[in-house]
């Protein structure tokens, strides 16, 4: 199968709810479809491309389904309004839909507007068959139930290829199937948005007939909200309304309870749900998604006459002396296909004001927006949403905070000694609040606080019967990846790992040309040559540098290649080539020859960025990083201590975007920042001042749903990002700190960050 695979969504305006001049269109009605058969003979790796408009009211679809020789195949699909691209690559029977999913991108495309696709492909590929709209009846099976697309197709391109033009020519290459037709005939909807709790829409019935019904489609990310309030005659009125994401209509008669019908689970997940509902003289019935639910004859009055209006998503004020309750709170979210007393609404009519009366609607667009996609809660954070804002749950991912930003962790066992932790097995977050993962070692709190990190080798391994071609590979594997002991090594002051290495006739260097016989591979995935307590010079162990080795002919005890057991012991501590990750041993093939090991635990001490000071004393006096990147979020943390009354810590800069932390007044510390809608700051005040000349904490942080300040124990400021979000972060200056970078000032402080930027100057 091809590899090397891009697809783009790319965002198309209302304005092409009409295809363009000139430009093939296809509609295909969910049963129908077109097959083109290509046969290609064997050629290198090509690049196929695939282009092609797509519009829909449907959530669910397969938009191309493509099959090879092999059983291999690609699929485009629409699935809840997102889409999937699915891959296999033949070498096995159809696996399970999560199994095939490689790519989802998208959101609400079901939207009834035209989003264009394409898809590049890489490879060879002969004899194949390209299904666009679904899966002929011939090639499905039990293990792929998937619906077909219905919708409209425009545009569609294979390799340069009109394949709606080869079908309307009746190319033999193209095999139509079910309905299909050359304009796109899709009924365009009129949605209507209900965009805050105080917005209704007030439609008129016919009062005293003997029945009230309603039909209509909602969407929503809310869990709760009025849908429909209809008054009756002698009765109290007919409310529908969601509670936890379950449909609840109510009937209020005079001096009775309420009589209750619930149905539907999970209604608040921003698809389209349909709704009908009627009271005729003691029955009530509601259907949700083709599902019924009545009520018992002894639930309903005994007779039920309609009111006049139908009140949807909410009630008007109070003044206007309309009948309607609302103890739910206002529906916030879209809805279409809105009938009363089987006759379908023309919304538009009700935007031009002949039909009913309405408040904070937007009428002929939905607009819903998908706030998890994408998903802006990290390190693997859940994604829920409302009308207004998505929220993170973060349990059980060791991280907390808006967006699941920050570790709740150390990053080294330094750290964990300083809040005066003692001995034992701690979990250790290497990065902060980066993509690594925590993961469990062992800090033992003696005067220095030693990191230990486990790995399975520890044992002392005898080899024996090797030689260069059939050698001895001894694979160490931590309890750690690779990237998290990185970090934690470069964190680290000093690290060091004990490798000794026991010999009998078992050389670790042959003296007749120099060729290393054993050696080790350490972070930097090369072959090391030194050993133990010696420094990154070629082939020398502790005894060569120390000048004591047992044959002074030789850098390394084994060298000697006596028959009978020494060896070379040593710390290695050069911490680029740490850890060490195998071992490789050729020479012990030779008559009485035999060599064992045993590698230490990785142990490292120290923490680079915990105490790492710096004093501004003059006027000229600041720092300079490299660009400070937060796109989505950030977040910079420090302690000071100063006498001065004000002065900046950092500040970075855009074209209009900025971020800057400075101490505003002696008990102020302030955090401003621009990103794209407007500057705003956050202030923190303390009853005592800061520049008492005692070190204090700043802790400022940026995401996608808030900023936050907190300095020391006072409780943290925070404000909410806008309803649409903060846009990304881009500045393109130095980050500065100690000085403002724009006009003279200096602040007299000494500054240290617990997560400082690299490569200072």
């Amino acid at each position: 199968m091809a590899s090397g695979f891009s697809v783009r969504d790319a965002m198309v305006h209302h304005c092409f709810r009409h295809p363009l001049s000139g430009s093939e269109v296809v509609d295909l009605d969910g049963r129908s479809s077109l097959l083109y058969r290509f046969d290609q003979k064997p050629l290198s790796p090509i690049k196929d491309i695939i282009s092609l408009k797509f519009k829909t009211m449907q959530s669910d679809g397969i938009i191309l389904h493509q099959k090879g020789q092999n059983g291999d195949h690609i699929t485009l699909e629409l699935r809840r309004g997102k889409l999937f691209l699915l891959i296999n690559s033949g070498e096995a029977k159809l696996p399970s839909t999560h199994a095939l999913i490689n790519l989802t991108l998208g959101s609400l495309l079901d939207d009834q507007h035209w989003h264009s696709v394409l898809i590049q492909r890489l490879g060879k590929q002969v004899n194949f068959t390209i299904s666009f709209g679904g899966i002929p009846a011939h090639g499905k099976s039990m293990s792929f139930p998937h619906k077909n697309f219905h919708g409209c197709l425009e545009n569609l391109y294979y390799n340069g290829v009109d394949i709606i033009d080869l079908a309307k020519q009746q190319n033999p290459q193209i095999t139509a199937t079910g309905n299909v037709s050359f304009s796109c005939s899709q009924s365009q909807s009129v949605p209507v948005t209900f965009l805050s709790p105080r917005s209704y829409l007030a439609l008129p019935g016919f009062s005293g007939e003997d029945e009230v019904s309603s039909t209509f489609q909602f969407r929503t990310w809310n869990k709760a909200g009025l849908l429909l309030f209809s008054e009756l005659q002698l009765v109290s009125g007919l409310l529908l309304f969601l509670k936890d994401g379950k449909l609840k209509l109510n009937l209020y008669q005079p001096g009775k309870l309420p009589s209750d019908i619930t149905a539907g689970v999970g209604l608040s997940d921003g698809q389209w749900h349909s709704i009908s509902f009627s009271a005729k003289r003691n029955h009530l019935s509601v259907v949700v998604d083709g599902h019924m639910v009545s009520t018992a004859p002894s639930l309903g009055p005994e007779q039920v006459f309609s009111g006049g209006t139908y009140y949807f998503g909410g009630c008007p004020d109070k003044s206007f002396g309309s009948k309607c309750k609302n103890p739910f709170g206002g529906f916030q979210g879209c809805m279409r296909l809105i009938s009363t007393g089987n006759k379908e609404v023309d919304l538009i009519s009700v935007q031009q004001g002949s039909i009913g009366n309405f408040s904070d609607l937007q009428i002929d667009s939905c607009g819903i927006t998908d706030r998890c996609s994408p998903n802006y809660c990290e390190h693997g954070g859940g994604c829920s949403q409302s009308w207004n804002t998505f929220h993170c749950n973060c349990a059980d991912t060791g991280y907390r905070g808006a967006t699941c930003h920050n570790s709740i962790y150390e990053q080294s066992c330094e750290a964990y000694k300083h809040r005066g932790n003692t001995s034992g097995f701690y979990y250790i977050d290497s990065d902060g609040s980066g993509p690594l993962e925590p993961f469990l070692l062992y800090c033992n709190m003696t005067e220095t606080a030693w990191t230990i990190i486990q790995h399975n080798g520890s044992d002392l391994t005898r080899v024996r019967n090797t030689h260069p071609e059939n050698p001895y590979a001894g694979v160490f594997k931590y309890v750690a990846s690779m990237g998290q002991l990185q970090a934690t090594i470069n964190r680290a002051e000093h690290c060091e790992q004990e490798l000794t290495y026991y010999c009998k006739k078992s050389r670790l260097v042959d003296e007749q040309d120099g060729t290393p016989l054993s050696w080790w591979v350490g972070g930097t995935n090369e072959a090391q040559t030194y050993w133990g307590g010696s420094l990154p010079d070629l082939q020398k162990c502790t005894c060569g540098l120390e000048g004591n080795c047992i044959d002074s002919q030789h850098h390394c005890n084994c060298d000697a290649d006596r028959n009978e057991w020494t060896n070379d012991t040593g710390f290695l501590s050069y911490k680029e080539h740490l850890p060490v990750t195998k071992i490789v041993i050729t020479d012990t093939g030779r008559p009485h020859s035999e060599a064992a090991y045993k590698l230490g635990p990785l142990l490292c001490r120290g923490d680079r960025s915990f105490w790492n000071s710096a004093s501004f004393n003059t006027e000229a006096s600041y720092l300079h990083f490299p660009t400070f990147h937060g796109e989505l979020s950030a977040d910079v943390s420090f302690f000071f201590k100063t006498t001065a009354s004000s002065g900046v810590f950092l500040e970075s800069l855009g074209i209009t975007d900025f971020i800057r932390i400075e101490l505003r007044s002696p008990a102020v510390v302030t955090f401003s920042c621009d990103v794209g809608n407007g500057p705003f700051e956050i202030s923190v005040q303390s009853p005592a001042h800061f520049n008492d000349n005692q070190w204090h904490h700043v802790r400022v942080e940026r995401n996608m749903k808030e900023a936050s300040v907190q300095v020391d124990q006072l409780p943290p400021k925070l404000q909410p990002a806008p309803a649409d979000g903060h846009v990304l972060l881009q500045l393109n200056s130095q980050l500065f700190v100690g000085k403002l970078c724009r006009s003279a000032g200096y602040l007299i402080l000494s500054w240290e960050s617990k997560n400082p930027p690299d490569n200072s100057s």
